[in-house]
C-alpha cells in the first residue's frame, strides 16, 4: 500500500498535496492539520460561529484535488481537518464534491474526541484529569477551559474506510493514526498484532510532519536538491509491515537514513516506549537501510499492548500577551538594545504598570537559544524583542504603546517601528492529561452525496 502525506500542519505548503497526488501514485493521501494550539483556536472560532471550527485550508485543497479525484477514482483522503467541527467541514466538502460531479464519493466523519460536553461528568465521576507534569487536578482551572480533546486511535478510521468512505474527516486523533487506519483496513491486520501496529505507527510518524522527512530540518540541508520543490513523503508498505520511505521521483529534497532518523526521533520522549492509542512502539528496534536513491528501507519494528488510557489535550485561558520588536544598529548595538528594553520596562513601572512575566531578548546576539550558539564578534545591528504576559488585558495594551517613543527618546540607532503597535493576544495554556478509554466513545458517520 502506498500512502503519502501532503500536509504537516495547518499553514503548510498549499501546493504540496496537489503535487503529491499528481505524481505520487498513491492509494491514500493523508493531510495532518492539527496541533495543541490549533485546537484551542478552532474551539474559539466555533464559539463565535457554530459552523466554523475546522481547518479551512482543506476545502481549498479539496477543490484543487477534484480533477485528480476524477483521474484517480481509487484515491482516498484521510485527514484531521475536521478539528472541532468535523460535521461542518463535511458539509462544505460535500458541496465541493457535488460541484465537481463527484457525487459517488462518500464522506465519513469520526467524532467522539471532544470531551467538553462530558467534562463536568468526568470530574464528578472521580476522574481528576490531573496535569501530567504537576499533578494538579483540572478542577482548579475548570472555568477557564476552552477545549478538551482525546487523541483517538486508528480503529474508527479503519471502520470508516470499511464502510466505503472515500474521504475520512476526523477531529483530534493521534498523528500516526492517520496512516495506521488505512493500513489496518487494507491488510486486515489484527488489532492485537502489536509488531505490525508498531510498524504502521513508525510509518505514520515518519509521514506526519510532511517535508521534515524529505530534507526539511536536515542537518546537511545544503546537500538537498531543490528544496523549493521539495517532495513530500511516501511510504510503500508490505503485508509483513516492512516498508520503504521515499518521495515522488524527480522532486526536490532528499530521503536518506539521516533524514529518516531525524524525523523518527522528533517529539519522542522514551524511544523504547512511544505511546499511542493504538500500540506502544519500540523505536530502539527499528532498522534503517539505504536501498536506493531517495529510498530508505525500514523494518524490525516491535510493539507492545496499548495503554488503557487516551491522552487528552486541554487548552485554557491564561491571560494576555504581546511582543514587540525594534531594530537597533550602530556601535555597541547589543548593549544598546538591551538597555532600550530596560528603559521601556522602567518607564512602564514608573507609570505604575508591572507584569506577571516579562522578557527581553536580543536577536542576533545568541538570545534565541541562550548559551548554545555564541556570538561571533559584535554585530552591527540586532533586533530587540520585548514580551510580557499578564492576567490584565489593560496592562498588556499599555505595554504595546511604549515602543514608538524609544525612537526619539532613546539612544541613537533605533528604527524598525513602521509596522505599528504590537498586537495583544489571549494566552492559551496547555494541560496534558489522561482519561480511561472506556469513558470515550468514538463514532463514525458515513454520508453518500
Amino acid at each position: 500500500m502506498r500512502i503519502g502525506n501532503g500536509c504537516g500542519f495547518w499553514g503548510d505548503n498549499l501546493d504540496a498535496p496537489i503535487r503529491l497526488a499528481q505524481t505520487g501514485r498513491l492509494d491514500v493521501l493523508t493531510l495532518e492539520y492539527l496541533a495543541e494550539l490549533t485546537m484551542s483556536i478552532l474551539a474559539l472560532q466555533k464559539q463565535r460561529q457554530p459552523e466554523a471550527g475546522y481547518a479551512t485550508d482543506f476545502l481549498d485543497v479539496l477543490d484543487r484535488l477534484a480533477p485528480i479525484l476524477h483521474q484517480q477514482p481509487g484515491l482516498r483522503i484521510v485527514t484531521n481537518a475536521g478539528g472541532m467541527n468535523a460535521a461542518g467541514c463535511a458539509r462544505q466538502a460535500a458541496q465541493i464534491l457535488a460541484r465537481h460531479q463527484l457525487s459517488q464519493r462518500r464522506i465519513a466523519i469520526v467524532e467522539g474526541d471532544d470531551l467538553i460536553p462530558q467534562l463536568d461528568a468526568l470530574l464528578a465521576a472521580g476522574h481528576p484529569l490531573a496535569h501530567l507534569d504537576t499533578g494538579q487536578p483540572l478542577a482548579e482551572i475548570r472555568e477557564r477551559v476552552v477545549s478538551a480533546n482525546a487523541y483517538l486511535g486508528a480503529k474508527p478510521i479503519a471502520d470508516a474506510l470499511q464502510a466505503g468512505a472515500s474521504i475520512v474527516l476526523t477531529g483530534r486523533v493521534a498523528d500516526a493514526s492517520l496512516t495506521v487506519g488505512p493500513l489496518m483496513h487494507h491488510f486486515a491486520w489484527a488489532w492485537d498484532d502489536w509488531h505490525r501496529l508498531a510498524s504502521a505507527t513508525v510509518a505514520g510518524h515518519l509521514l506526519e510532519c510532511g517535508a521534515q522527512a524529505t530534507g526539511g530540518l536536515w542537518m546537511h540541508w545544503t546537500e538537498a536538491d531543490n528544496l523549493a520543490e521539495v517532495g513530500y513523503p511516501i511510504v510503500e508498505v508490505e503485508a509483513d509491515g516492512s516498508f520503504v520511505l521515499t518521495k515522488p521521483e524527480g522532486s526536490g529534497g532528499a530521503v536518506n537514513c539521516e533524514t529518516a532518523t531525524e524525523q523518527l526521533l522528533y517529539e519522542v520522549g522514551d524511544p523504547a516506549n512511544y505511546l499511542t492509542p493504538d500500540v506502544v512502539a519500540d523505536f530502539t528496534t527499528v532498522l534503517l537501510s539505504q536501498v536506493g536513491r531517495d529510498r530508505v528501507g525500514i523494518g524490525g519494528c516491535r510493539g507492545k499492548p496499548a495503554t488503557e488510557t487516551y491522552k487528552v489535550s486541554i487548552a485554557y485561558r491564561d491571560g494576555f500577551t504581546a511582543a514587540g520588536t525594534l531594530v537597533i544598529f550602530g556601535p555597541d548595538a547589543v548593549h544598546k538594545a538591551r538597555r532600550c528594553g530596560e528603559i521601556l520596562l522602567d518607564r512602564l513601572q514608573y507609570s505604575g504598570w508591572t507584569f506577571a512575566q516579562q522578557h527581553i531578548e536580543i536577536l542576533g546576539a545568541g538570545d534565541c537559544v541562550p548559551g548554545v550558539v555564541g556570538s561571533r564578534g559584535e554585530p552591527a545591528e540586532v533586533v530587540l524583542r520585548v514580551a510580557v504576559r499578564d492576567p490584565r488585558r489593560a496592562a498588556v495594551e499599555r505595554f504595546t504603546k511604549e515602543f514608538a517613543p524609544l525612537v526619539t527618546s532613546g539612544p541613537p540607532g533605533v528604527t524598525g517601528y513602521t509596522t505599528g503597535r504590537p498586537q495583544v493576544r489571549e494566552v492559551f495554556a496547555y494541560w496534558p492529561t489522561l482519561v480511561p478509554k472506556n469513558c470515550v466513545d468514538p463514532a463514525v458517520r458515513v454520508t453518500l452525496l
